[in-house]
């Protein structure tokens, strides 16, 4: 495990810079090889529908989000989050998670997280899944399909204080994510 004195604190940004944005590109990639390509990623940011996190070390980046704002800014979610190989396991993840479900709820007054996930049954489906669970997130029922991809999806959600009120339901959650998605690409074809 590392101690808080080997990294920063977390870093977000609404505008992609130099400093950040290429170490957090390369681990998206790494990541996500088949995730949103570059030039839709960079218009979110130009758009103002994302948020860039960062935790860093003296090599750069270790780990990295895209966030955005949803079900009228009352949802955080995440649509990417990964740490960098070869410090995966040591609580990274978590920690940058810790630090967005935090400025989520001061900086946005976000009442919750929501993520999606791929539906399955691989070992590392169910890596994935009880990494969320430990971060406090609550897996719904409901599969979704999308057309453009091959693997169905669940939401899952977090909420960020104890009378938040956010829908178990995963097809109304599916409509948050899916409209983020919608704006994402819109107009960028």
């Amino acid at each position: 495990m590392l101690s808080r004195e080997e990294f920063t604190l977390m870093i977000t940004l609404d505008k992609l810079d130099d400093r950040y944005w290429p170490g957090a590109l390369s681990l998206y990639r790494q990541a996500f090889p088949e995730g949103k390509p570059e030039h839709i990623l960079v218009a979110m940011f130009r758009k103002q529908i994302a948020y860039l996190h960062v935790v860093c070390d003296e090599q750069g980046v270790m780990a990295m989000a895209i966030t955005g704002r949803v079900a009228q800014g009352r949802l955080l979610l995440i649509d990417y989050l990964a740490v960098r190989e070869d410090l995966r396991g040591q609580g990274i993840g978590q920690a940058l998670l810790g630090e967005i479900k935090q400025w989520a709820a001061n900086e946005l007054s976000a009442i919750g997280l929501l993520i999606e996930v791929e539906y399955g049954k691989t070992p590392e489906d169910v890596s994935r899944l009880r990494f969320w669970h430990k971060c406090g997130f609550v897996l719904t029922e409901y599969v979704h399909q999308y057309i453009w991809v091959p693997e169905p999806y669940q939401a899952m959600y977090c909420p960020l204080s104890q009378d938040a009120d956010i829908p178990a339901d995963g097809r109304k959650l599916f409509k948050y994510i899916s409209d983020y998605h919608g704006r994402s690409f819109r107009g960028e074809g």
